[in-house]
């Protein structure tokens, strides 16, 4: 697997992480599960197959002990399910998953599935999973509904704190990012806080969205440079089989600074700008909603699927003024991870012959050694 930084270019002020990736963020993990089968037309329910599921595990304890959370719409022809409860509560309350479009019910389902599985016998407990998606249905048979509920299971129970396979894999397995073979991508960077005290910001996203004379890299119009009469668009190939559809992002944010609701609402808002830096803008048709958590005061906030004991719960929160630096933590992730995921993604070639063509590295690396932002300038 290839990241943006392996072709020596770099993005961004802030330096990344470790891993670079979401699960720097301590006691963060991620596990996938990825389809690909069959070739040929389109057969509803039988294939082609480019499809996966993504599970992001915030921390170990979720069912029981919540971390606070917010969220962000910036155009809401998408699903991000439970996130009525988020806004409501300020808490998150469930793993997270990330699939396409027609499998969210399922994956849904499945995340309740798992808990009943997993949750030791007591009262009866609700559950209000988040399930986000994008539309995969350029590559692959959307219809038959191909992710069940043991895709999820094996998803979480592979889900690790080591470095996070991107492009096409999971739930980014049949998507399209400006044109270009889209899908996982991630990224984090480590901020400077008071009193000496640095915090981490990671992002994952599933892309699929974007148009190729948009696309920027590092302020360069890559996009420009390798227009789609040189590198066709799964997009147009779509449009001319006789069904189209406009893309979306889900991207997630994960942090250790010691936030509340509406400072992390306030971090998923800047999620915005950092998809805006690569040249997305939120289409009308566009499903672009974005979720942050904060793992800080992990084990603290008991109020969730039972009963707490009477009395205030103590925690810990930054100052507003202390956050700004967190903003570009979130920009710079955001835009980072999507690079990540044009990057890493390979050309993928699914239903009725529709190929999603990888952004070439070669060319990448010209255009922007043209513009003066190559590797290791």
């Amino acid at each position: 697997m290839t990241r943006y930084r392996d072709l020596g270019l770099s993005v961004g002020l802030l330096s990344p992480g470790p891993m670079n990736a979401i699960t720097d963020v301590t006691g963060v993990r991620i596990g996938m599960t990825t389809l690909i089968e069959g070739d040929g037309p389109l057969e509803v329910g039988t294939g082609p197959i480019r499809t996966g599921v993504t599970a992001i595990l915030p921390h170990e304890g979720i069912a029981e002990a919540p971390l606070f959370a917010g969220c962000h719409t910036l155009n809401g022809n998408g699903e991000l399910t439970g996130l009525e409860w988020v806004r409501e509560s300020g808490l998150l309350t469930t793993p997270i998953a990330i699939t396409n479009t027609h499998s969210v019910g399922v994956v849904r389902d499945a995340l309740v599935a798992y808990e009943v599985r997993n949750r030791p016998k007591g009262p009866a407990f609700w559950s209000l999973p988040v399930v986000g998606e994008t539309y995969d249905g350029a590559l692959n048979d959307i219809n038959g509904q191909h992710v069940r509920q043991e895709h999820l299971f094996s998803a979480i129970e592979q889900a690790s704190e080591g470095p996070v396979p991107e492009g096409c894999v999971g739930g980014g397995t049949g998507m399209i990012c400006h044109d270009f073979k889209g899908g996982t991508g991630t990224a984090s960077r480590v901020v400077q806080g008071g009193q000496g005290k640095r915090w981490t910001v990671g992002a994952l996203v599933q892309a699929n969205h974007g148009d190729r004379e948009r696309l920027t890299v590092d302020g360069v119009h890559v996009g420009e440079a390798i227009p789609t009469d040189e590198i066709p668009s799964a997009w147009d190939e779509e449009e001319r089989i006789g069904s189209t559809a406009e893309g979306s992002i889900i991207v997630i944010v994960a942090t250790d600074a010691p936030l509340v609701p509406h400072q992390l609402r306030r971090l998923a808002q800047r999620v915005s700008l950092g998809i805006a830096r690569v040249g997305g803008g939120g289409g009308d048709s566009s499903g672009d909603i974005f979720l942050a958590f904060s793992t800080a005061n992990a084990g603290r906030i008991t109020i969730s699927k039972t009963d707490a004991g009477p009395g205030p719960i103590s925690v810990e929160m930054l100052p507003n003024r202390e956050i700004t630096s967190l903003f570009w933590g979130v920009i710079e992730a955001t835009e980072e991870a999507i690079l990540n995921a044009l990057v890493a993604a390979e050309t993928l070639t699914g239903r009725d012959g529709i190929t999603a063509h990888a952004l070439p590295h070669e060319r990448l690396v010209e255009t922007m050694t043209k513009h003066g932002r190559g590797p290791n300038r």
